[in-house]
C-alpha cells in the first residue's frame, strides 16, 4: 500500500516536470491517440495524456485566440439596454452607417423608438395625427420594424424638395424667372453632361468644362481629345443630374438618374454663324453650338445656352429617354375683351457673349401693332423714336477658349429673349446665338455710320434687328426691334381664335 503510494507520487512530480497539458476536452478517459500516450500507475491513478510535439503545436493556442476574440466583441457582450442607451447619443447619419456594421447592430439602430426620438426632435412635431392610430407596443430594442426609419428619411426629402421649391417662388418681376436659381442649382449640386455615340455604337460621357452663369441664362462648355470628329457622330445627348455632395465608394456604384435636356440625331442640318482664322462656329437645332478647327473635322469644343425659365426641372425631372415637358397653361376667354391676348405684353431682352453682357433691357406695355402673315408682331423700338434707342457695351464677338488655345470669333453673340404676358408669366423663351450682317445701303437717316441687322428665326416665332455703328462713339446702337409670335401660339395660349 505505502510502495504503490510512493510509486505514484514519483511518477507524478516526473510527469509535472517532463509532461505539457493539452487543454482539457469534454469526455472521460479514452484510448491512447497517434499524437499522445497513456501511462498507468496503478489502479487509482488518474489517467494523463503526454503528447509529443508535433506541426499542430506551432498554432496559436486556443486560449489566446479565444482571449482576443472577446476582446474584440466586447460591445457585442453588453445587454441590449446598454447599447440602446449608447446609440440614443448618435445622430441619424451615425445610425444610418451604424447599422450596415452586423446583424445586431443593423436591428438595434434601425429600433423605432430611436427613430422616433430623432423625428420628434427633428421636425419639432408634438403628436402628428398617426400617433393616435392603433398600433403594436413598442418595446425598447425589440420594435426593429424600420417604420420611422423611412418616415424621418421622407420627411428630410420633403423638407428638402419643398425648401427649393419655396426659394423658386421668389419671381423677379422683370426678367419672371425665380431670383434664386442659380443658387438652387448650386446647392442641389445640379451639373449636364454631353453624351456623344458615334456611327460605330461607341459613346462617350463629358463633364462640363466651364460654367458661365448670366441672369437669365447659363452657358455650358465641354473640350476633349476623345470626341469624335463630327462627320461621324451619330446622336449628342445633353442630359441634368444631381451629383453626389460627398461621393463614396457606394455612390459611385449606384447608376445616376440623367434627365434628357436635348437631342439631336442630324449632324449635317447646321448653321454657319461664324469663324476666325482657326475655328469655325456652326449651330445645330434644337441648341447646340459646335466648333471645328478649320480646315477638319475634328471639334474643338461645343456648348449650350440654357434658360433659367423651368431649368431645374428640366435638369431633374426628365426621364433619360424623353424630356421634361411642362404643362401649357390656358387661360379662359375673356369675352369682354375682344384683343384678349394681343397686349400687356412686357419683354426682357439681353444681348451677351461667353463672358460678359452688352445690353439687359426691360421693356413694359408692349402691345399688338398688326396680325399678319400667320404671325402676331409686337414693336418694342421704332426707328422714328429716338428716346427708345439702346446702346451696347463693347463690341459684338464670341469669345472662345480650349485647353490649349483661345480666340474670338466677331460679329457674333447669344440673344435671351423673354416675352411676358398680361400676367407676368413667361410665354415666350429663346436662349440661342445670333448673328450680326452688315447692310449694303443705310436703314436710316438719323445716325451717320455703317448699319447692321441681325435675325433670328424658330418655329414659334422671329426677331429682327436693326443696329448702326458709331465710329466716334465706338459703339452699336440697336434702333429696331420687333418681336413675331406664331399665331397659333397665341390662340393656343388664350384659347382664342385670330
Amino acid at each position: 500500500m505505502a510502495a504503490g503510494r510512493g510509486e505514484f507520487y514519483r511518477n507524478l512530480a516526473s510527469g509535472l516536470q517532463k509532461t505539457e497539458w493539452p487543454q482539457p476536452q469534454s469526455g472521460g478517459r479514452g484510448k491512447p491517440g497517434a499524437e499522445g500516450k497513456v501511462k498507468h500507475t496503478g489502479s487509482r491513478a488518474p489517467q494523463r495524456r503526454t503528447v509529443t510535439k508535433s506541426h499542430d503545436s506551432k498554432k496559436l493556442p486556443k486560449s489566446i485566440s479565444k482571449h482576443s476574440q472577446t476582446k474584440r466583441n466586447v460591445l457585442e457582450r453588453l445587454p441590449s439596454e446598454i447599447l440602446m442607451k449608447i446609440m440614443s447619443y448618435l445622430d441619424a447619419t451615425s445610425l444610418y452607417f451604424l447599422s450596415h456594421v452586423n446583424r445586431l447592430f443593423c436591428r438595434l439602430a434601425n429600433d423605432d423608438l430611436l427613430w422616433h426620438r430623432i423625428y420628434m426632435t427633428e421636425f419639432g412635431v408634438i403628436r402628428p395625427w398617426w400617433m393616435d392610430l392603433p398600433r403594436h407596443r413598442l418595446t425598447l430594442g425589440r420594435s426593429s420594424t424600420g417604420l420611422w426609419k423611412q418616415k424621418y428619411f421622407r420627411a428630410l426629402a420633403g423638407q428638402e424638395f419643398s425648401s427649393w421649391r419655396h426659394k423658386l417662388r421668389e419671381i423677379n418681376p422683370y426678367t419672371g424667372v425665380p431670383r434664386q436659381t442659380e443658387r438652387v442649382l448650386k446647392n442641389l449640386n445640379v451639373s449636364w453632361h454631353l453624351r456623344v455615340e458615334d456611327c460605330s455604337g461607341q459613346e462617350v460621357t463629358l463633364e462640363p468644362n466651364k460654367i458661365n452663369f448670366f441672369e437669365t441664362s447659363v452657358i455650358i462648355r465641354w473640350s476633349s481629345e476623345s470626341l469624335p470628329p463630327i462627320n461621324q457622330i451619330s446622336v449628342l445627348e445633353l442630359h441634368g443630374l444631381r451629383k453626389e455632395m460627398y461621393p463614396n465608394r457606394m455612390s459611385s456604384c449606384r447608376p445616376q438618374w440623367h434627365s434628357l435636356m436635348l437631342k439631336l440625331e442630324k449632324m449635317d442640318q447646321y448653321r454657319k454663324i461664324g469663324k476666325d482664322r482657326l475655328i469655325k462656329l456652326l449651330f445645330l437645332s434644337p441648341g447646340f453650338i459646335i466648333g471645328i478647327w478649320r480646315g477638319q473635322s475634328v471639334i474643338a469644343f461645343i456648348m449650350v445656352c440654357l434658360h433659367f425659365h423651368k431649368l431645374v426641372e428640366r435638369s431633374l425631372f426628365g426621364s433619360p429617354v424623353s424630356p421634361y415637358c411642362e404643362p401649357t397653361p390656358q387661360w379662359a376667354q375673356d369675352r369682354s375683351d375682344p384683343y384678349s391676348g394681343l397686349h400687356g405684353y412686357s419683354l426682357h431682352f439681353v444681348l451677351h457673349n461667353t463672358g460678359a453682357e452688352m445690353m439687359s433691357e426691360y421693356f413694359p406695355n408692349v402691345s399688338c401693332c398688326s396680325v399678319a402673315n400667320g404671325s402676331m408682331a409686337l414693336c418694342v423700338i421704332y426707328k422714328s423714336n429716338l428716346s427708345r434707342h439702346r446702346s451696347l457695351s463693347g463690341n459684338i464677338r464670341f469669345p472662345w477658349k480650349t485647353e490649349k488655345l483661345e480666340g474670338c470669333i466677331e460679329n457674333c453673340c447669344f440673344m435671351t429673349l423673354t416675352l411676358l404676358d398680361e400676367f407676368q408669366k413667361p410665354f415666350w423663351c429663346i436662349s440661342a446665338p445670333i448673328t450680326v450682317t452688315r447692310s449694303k445701303k443705310p436703314l436710316t437717316f438719323d445716325y451717320n455710320g455703317e448699319h447692321f441687322f441681325m435675325d433670328f428665326q424658330h418655329d414659334e416665332g422671329q426677331v429682327k434687328m436693326t443696329l448702326v455703328w458709331l465710329h466716334e462713339e465706338k459703339q452699336f446702337f440697336l434702333i429696331d426691334l420687333s418681336v413675331l409670335v406664331a399665331i397659333h401660339k397665341v390662340n393656343r395660349y388664350f384659347c382664342t381664335n385670330y
